[in-house]
């Protein structure tokens, strides 16, 4: 098989599925009647398959949001950053220290968050480096922080982070441990009730190919009970529409506390829809499988990637352009080959690009895409060997 048109090939968002599509042209419906509650009932009951929870319902009325492991899923109206300021901003207070660990943009950007809203130490390490365990063991011995957050798939440098290693620690510890899993769930191994994770963000046009603009979070009850106390105590960060006490209020009934996005939230279920077809452990291994091939093929080629052997992510994968290219190359290969990567961010703009092998991207997809990188690299002057692209991906 081959693959026609163009070549959508970004870490998110995702190109969406003709099911995804279509349940968000469904008209418009209250988001209080029943037919909407029985629709976050099938989202909620999607999101415990792809956070990798027990099951659930998904029937309204019977605890969709729930199971025997007592996590909770959330929806929020509102990207994977609102999510995390909604875990961060209820969760801490003022004058709790928690340690961040990042090595990209993103994991930064948790940072900047918990800035807003408690004490950080922020342990900034290169991009693409591995985080220092031994370094995070000695800090976690002090026994002075309420809680370790980390962006687990680091998309702004193609590297993820050893979770389980870092939840081991925390419990021994006692430490509370939160994920960004906002480009790991649903792409990648994930598994909040075995790290003990208090909580797992994660967004809807990432791994789960659904629409931008929809997330939701998965939370312990320990963190629940954290978030009462706090409630309990009047001495909380100042929210309002991201406050998780109002979400737990109406979680049992199928509801948000305030007017969902309802087309967002219908395209998301019919995508989780997808998703719990095709399994978890299917797409995490076709991610998986895609990554490889891209790996391999532009590291034998002599491309440098990015992140730390060992670590490199399989929903996107980070490569240096060649000497003397830079994004002119990549606006070539939309324009002229119809097929989109995405570039760098900050100080490595215009010296990176990124292919992301997330949501549902089909072998035959990424193949041709490769295939049309490697011309345009061609037409850009750089001196490759010929190579059987798709014997990458067999």
């Amino acid at each position: 098989m081959s693959h026609s048109g163009d070549c959508f090939l970004v870490p998110g968002p995702v190109r969406m599925n003709d099911a995804c599509l279509q349940a968000m042209a469904t008209p418009v419906m209250t988001a209080r009647g029943p037919e909407f509650r029985q629709v976050m009932a099938g989202l909620n009951s999607g999101l415990r398959y792809a956070f990798n929870l027990s099951p659930s319902s998904s029937e309204m009325k019977h605890q969709s949001w729930t199971g025997e492991d007592g996590y909770k899923v959330v929806v929020v109206s509102g990207s994977g950053t609102a999510a995390m300021e909604m875990v961060i901003a209820n969760r801490f207070r003022q004058n709790d220290l928690v340690l961040v660990p990042t090595n990209g943009k993103f994991g930064e950007r948790v940072a900047q968050i918990c800035e807003q809203f408690c004490n950080v130490k922020h342990l900034k390490y290169e991009w693409g480096r591995s985080f220092d365990l031994y370094e995070l063991e000695q800090q976690l011995e002090r026994k002075c922080y309420e809680a370790v957050l980390i962006c687990h798939n680091e998309t702004s440098t193609g590297i993820t982070q050893d979770a389980a290693a870092i939840a081991e620690m925390c419990a021994r510890h006692e430490t509370s441990f939160i994920l960004d899993g906002i480009t790991s769930v649903g792409g990648m191994p994930v598994h909040p009730a075995e790290w003990k994770a208090e909580a797992v963000v994660m967004g809807a046009q990432k791994c789960t190919a659904g629409p931008s603009g929809i997330a939701a979070v998965a939370v312990s009850p320990h963190c629940v009970e954290r978030m009462n106390a706090i409630h309990a105590q009047n001495d909380t960060n100042p929210r309002y529409y991201l406050d998780m006490m109002a979400a737990l209020k109406k979680g049992d009934d199928d509801q948000t506390p305030w007017t969902p996005a309802i087309n967002l939230a219908m395209g998301w279920s019919a995508a989780l829809g997808i998703l719990k077809e095709e399994t978890n452990e299917e797409r995490w291994n076709r991610c998986e499988h895609l990554a490889k091939g891209v790996r391999n093929l532009f590291s034998d080629l002599g491309f440098v990637l990015l992140a730390d052997e060992g670590q490199r992510s399989n929903t996107v994968t980070a490569i240096m352009y060649p000497e003397g290219i830079d994004d002119s190359w990549r606006s070539a290969l939309k324009d002229k080959y119809h097929t989109q990567v995405i570039g760098a961010q900050d100080h490595l703009k215009g010296k990176m690009f990124r292919v992301g092998s997330m949501g549902e991207t089909p072998v035959e997809e990424m193949v041709e895409g490769c295939i049309r990188m490697l011309a345009c690299f061609a037409e850009f002057g750089a001196e490759l060997q010929e190579v059987d692209v798709r014997s990458y991906f067999q």
